[in-house]
């Protein structure tokens, strides 16, 4: 088997799970493209569904244990690649957005983002 060069680049998917069929895309194409990918738990269901069997505090719990995790994975990823269809990009994103800004991370767009001013 033929070793890569170097390590290639790990990139964390960032979004809103109602986008779930555009993190599969997403990861699908990043792969194909040589990078390492990181993403949310599942691309089969919203962590809301997949947590709505449990009591609200312990939904809650594992809600903020899944933010938790995802921003460990940002801290090992190089770079993000924020999944924004139509422009959407909700709270919990743009925390994830400033998160990664702060830790020194380039943030991609699946879309990229329209800037209106002067």
């Amino acid at each position: 088997m033929t070793r890569l060069p170097e390590r290639p680049t790990i990139v964390c998917l960032c979004g809103s799970v109602r986008f779930l069929a555009e993190f599969d895309a997403a990861s699908l194409a990043e792969t194909l493209a040589g990078r390492i990918v990181l993403s949310v738990g599942s691309h089969r269901q919203r962590d809301e569904e997949a947590f709505s069997h449990l009591p609200a505090g312990e939904r809650a719990a594992a809600l903020n244990r899944l933010t938790e995790l995802h921003r460990s994975k940002i801290d090992l990823a190089d770079e993000i690649l924020v999944i924004n269809p139509g422009g959407y990009v909700g709270h919990h994103t743009r925390q994830e957005i400033e998160y990664a800004r702060a830790q020194g991370k380039q943030v991609r767009w699946l879309e990229e983002i329209q800037v209106s001013g002067p």
